[in-house]
């Protein structure tokens, strides 16, 4: 008769009863600072408990990041999300999380998950499929909930009543509420509240314009930045 290990058994229990090795295995990540300038704080905010960011700093799901006035932050939030937030700004970090294959043999990445709240100010969105895994990339204001429906390349600002979004590169999706789905391509912008149903070319707003600009420029920061670490990263 064949012996069976007490491990084999185990293993087999594993996978029929708690489907191990079937299911992804969904775990929480931390934000990467690439680059801090002037003051930034992070942390909980409710708490009041806000500390300085450093470029040692992990940044988690539920932390708030404010700057000050000439301040700036380059985050990677996840492989193909980057960000920068601009002076007199404020984000939370809603979800950061990754989905790995169930199966120890396969150590794929399934899927990864990134989604902020910009609650004042300005932030530049640089978003690229970095590999065959899925991936979500989220960002909300007040107004609107942006999706990037490829790789992209975008400006956010809202005041808390006001949102607008100006596209530099690629396509990204604007489902407000309760309004239809729209596409903001690149060259183009929208802004929320607004009369308007399509999206305006950006040559026709000045602040549309110095939007993209900006974004073109952090767009090659950003992407300096990442080459570094995409081979150094552990997520």
């Amino acid at each position: 008769m064949r012996f069976v290990s007490v491990n084999s058994v185990l293993a087999l229990c594993f996978c029929l009863f708690g489907n191990g090795c079937s299911k992804g295995i969904t775990r929480a990540t931390a934000a990467t600072v690439f680059f801090v300038k002037g003051n930034v704080v992070s942390g909980n905010a409710e708490r009041n408990d806000l500390r300085p960011v450093t470029s040692k700093s992990k940044i988690h799901a539920g932390d708030t990041v404010r700057t000050s006035d000439g301040a700036s932050l380059n985050l990677a939030l996840m492989p193909g999300g980057f960000v920068q937030l601009s002076g007199n700004s404020e984000i939370k970090i809603q979800h950061l999380r990754l989905t790995k294959d169930g199966n120890e043999t396969a150590g794929g990445v399934l899927d990864r998950r990134a989604s902020i709240g910009l609650n004042r100010g300005r932030i530049v969105c640089l978003f690229s499929h970095s590999d065959r895994s899925a991936s979500e990339f989220v960002v909300t204001t007040g107004q609107v909930t942006l999706r990037p429906d490829s790789d992209c390349l975008f400006s956010v600002w809202t005041d808390g009543a006001t949102s607008r979004v100006a596209c530099g590169r690629g396509e990204v999706s604007a489902p407000a509420d309760a309004q239809p789905q729209m596409k903001i391509s690149a060259g183009y912008f929208f802004q929320w509240p607004t009369a308007s149903k399509e999206p305006i070319a950006a040559i026709a707003d000045a602040g549309a314009q110095m939007d993209i600009k900006t974004a073109l420029d952090v767009e090659l920061e950003l992407l300096d930045q990442a080459a570094g670490w995409q081979n150094r990263r552990v997520f």
